[in-house]
């Protein structure tokens, strides 16, 4: 092993067209401008999908975007945090011999495939990152040496592995937001019909005991939307079995404006932050909808039950371990209460005291608000949240503390 990439260079304000031409040319011509396509017929849909996948796949088509000629605006923040990585794997291509050139294209391509997207690689750029400003020495060993782990660190005669993971915070979701979508867009123009015969403002409340799964061809979908258009039709105000009730009211909650934009902070202050809610409108006539799994989300569970499963075989054993957890799917304001409820500290403490975490010294979580440098004051002011294992050995090696230090 011996890839280290060099320094990080102090942040600029513009983005390097060329540079990402060469990460394109890296990544596959071909390859990218069949994704790229697929991407933007997708997103380009007027529905609740198209604006998810436009988020989901955001670094694809930030990098895309940038590349044409024409941009009459200064990048934003997240932007330029793109461009960068993708600088660093362009640089990474350079370093890497012939073999372990071949793993990272093949890493990125997989990227490139169904509903996958580019977050765990650049997790695993933006961690080599945060630990060169850090003053580490930062070696790419999962591509060079085929390891386990994705990265080795140095400094002053110390050494620790870093695997890096992604986890959706849909797995600790009773109602997975992909779901909810796709329930919206099925039923969106059967509402605008019935609106459209039904003057008024309504409330339709569902409570789902069993949650409802984004998986595809889910049966539990297709049965909720039928239910809804079947009391709709009969003017049933409700309906209720052992996987959902439902519940139809006039909406009395007042707002300024009679629009999704106006009515949604007073609907989220109405029904709490863990509710799935939508706004349908059409001439005269407004229907809301609301939807709770049957039980609170447990995303910081389903965080640690993630390292309990990967540790013991990510880690060898033989140096220091730190998880480096990404927590795709969340969005600002679930990730601050994850932190102000001290639930993530929680469950990383919890993690910390098993057997699983024998080899693991830290503990690391980080979202898109730190990747992409946006997050300000939800974010980690120092690029994640970190939890040492005072149980492990080398947890007071001075020269690891920056990267093992417990950030809260």
């Amino acid at each position: 092993m011996g890839t280290n990439l060099g320094p990080m260079t102090a942040p600029d304000t513009t983005i390097n067209s060329a540079g990402l031409d060469e990460f394109v040319d890296r990544f596959g011509k071909g390859e990218w401008a069949t994704r790229i396509s697929d991407l933007e017929r997708e997103a380009a849909k007027p529905t609740r999908l198209g604006r998810a996948i436009q988020q989901r796949h955001i670094i694809e088509l930030t990098i895309d975007r940038w590349r044409k000629p024409g941009r009459n605006r200064p990048p934003s923040a997240g932007e330029r945090c793109i461009a960068k990585l993708a600088a660093d794997a362009s640089r990474l291509f350079e370093e890497l011999p012939g073999a372990s050139r071949d793993r990272l294209r093949a890493r990125l391509q997989r990227a490139a495939e169904a509903d996958n997207t580019l977050i765990p690689a650049f997790h695993i750029l933006r961690t080599a990152a945060l630990q060169r400003a850090r003053g580490f020495e930062v070696l790419f060993a999962g591509l060079e040496d085929d390891t386990n782990f994705d990265l080795l660190i140095h400094r002053d005669g110390q050494e620790a592995e870093i695997a890096c993971d992604v986890v959706s915070a849909e797995d600790g979701r009773g109602v997975h937001r992909g779901a909810w979508s796709n329930l919206c867009d099925r039923v969106d123009p059967e509402l605008q019909t019935w609106l459209a015969s039904h003057p008024g403002r309504y409330l339709l409340k569902m409570t789902l005991p069993q949650g409802l799964k984004d998986v595809p061809q889910s049966e539990a979908l297709a049965a909720l939307h039928g239910r809804i258009t079947t009391m709709l039709s009969g003017m049933r105000r409700a309906d209720h079995d052992e996987a959902a009730v439902l519940r139809l009211d006039p909406l009395m909650l007042a707002a300024a404006q009679a629009d999704e934009l106006g009515l949604m902070p007073s609907l989220r202050n109405e029904f709490g932050p863990e509710a799935h809610l939508a706004v349908m409108t059409a001439e005269r006539s407004m229907m809301v909808l609301a939807a709770r799994a049957g039980q609170e989300n447990e995303v910081a569970v389903a965080i640690r039950r993630r390292m309990a499963a990967i540790a013991p075989t990510r880690l060898s054993g033989q140096r220091p371990g730190i998880l480096a957890m990404f927590i795709e799917d969340t969005d600002r304001t679930e990730w601050r209460l994850l932190r102000e409820r001290m639930d993530l500290e929680g469950e990383a403490r919890h993690f910390l005291t098993n057997p699983e975490a024998k080899p693991v010294v830290a503990v690391t979580c980080a979202s898109r608000l730190e990747m992409f440098g946006v997050g300000a004051p939800d974010a980690a002011p120092d690029g994640e949240f970190r939890f040492r294992n005072t149980q492990h050995p080398a947890c007071k090696l001075t020269a690891l503390a920056p990267a093992i230090t417990s950030s809260v």
